[in-house]
């Protein structure tokens, strides 16, 4: 009998000893800082307005189908997914100013309508928020007049992000399958 109380005595000192080991290396994973410490000023709203140039067609697509469902018989598209390197521009014609790139995926994520899982980031390449990036991932029902994605996060003069995004056809080639779709964006940042 004595030994066994010894072993369990043993048992509980030992788990003691490892529970308070994990709550000294827990608490040492995470700490508090202040705004401060990490520049972080006051928060601002901005508004950004482009043309997103998905081009699928011709020698240098900037939309490729990277996975495709193959028995896909849905009308939809379901299942299709195509990555993106998409130019961002000031007005809609492919001439106009480059302002950056859009880069991510977007996947036909709908059985009953054209409805697309777009994960990107809004990557710009000019003036004070060249480097910086802008997240989005939402859903975007493309026969929709307007549809509305949520901002969140960024990076650069965009970190801790959030906002929305307004996406609205400006054109689209049902030859082809290009579009060019007008961005407003509304991000609150620091």
């Amino acid at each position: 009998m004595a030994g066994s109380s010894s072993f369990e005595l043993a048992s509980s000192l030992i788990v003691l000893f490892l529970l308070f080991q994990t709550f000294l290396i827990a608490e040492g994973f995470a700490e508090s800082l202040s705004r401060r410490s990490l520049g972080i000023k006051n928060e601002k709203l901005s508004h950004f307005h482009f043309y997103w140039h998905d081009i699928v067609s011709g020698r240098n697509p900037t939309s490729v189908r990277v996975v495709g469902a193959s028995a896909n018989t849905s009308p939809t598209g379901f299942g299709i997914i195509s990555m993106i390197d998409d130019p961002m521009t000031e007005g809609p014609e492919m001439r106009s100013k480059l302002v950056g790139r859009a880069q991510g995926f977007y996947a036909a994520a709908s059985q009953q309508e054209v409805g697309l899982l777009m994960a990107m980031n809004f990557a710009f390449m000019d003036g004070k928020y060249n480097g910086s990036t802008i997240t989005v991932m939402g859903r975007n029902t493309v026969f929709s007049a307007v549809r509305e994605m949520p901002v969140i996060g960024g990076s650069g003069l965009f970190r801790f992000a959030r906002g929305y995004v307004q996406a609205k056809t400006h054109t689209f080639n049902i030859t082809t399958g290009d579009a060019v779709v007008e961005y407003n964006v509304y991000v609150l940042h620091y």
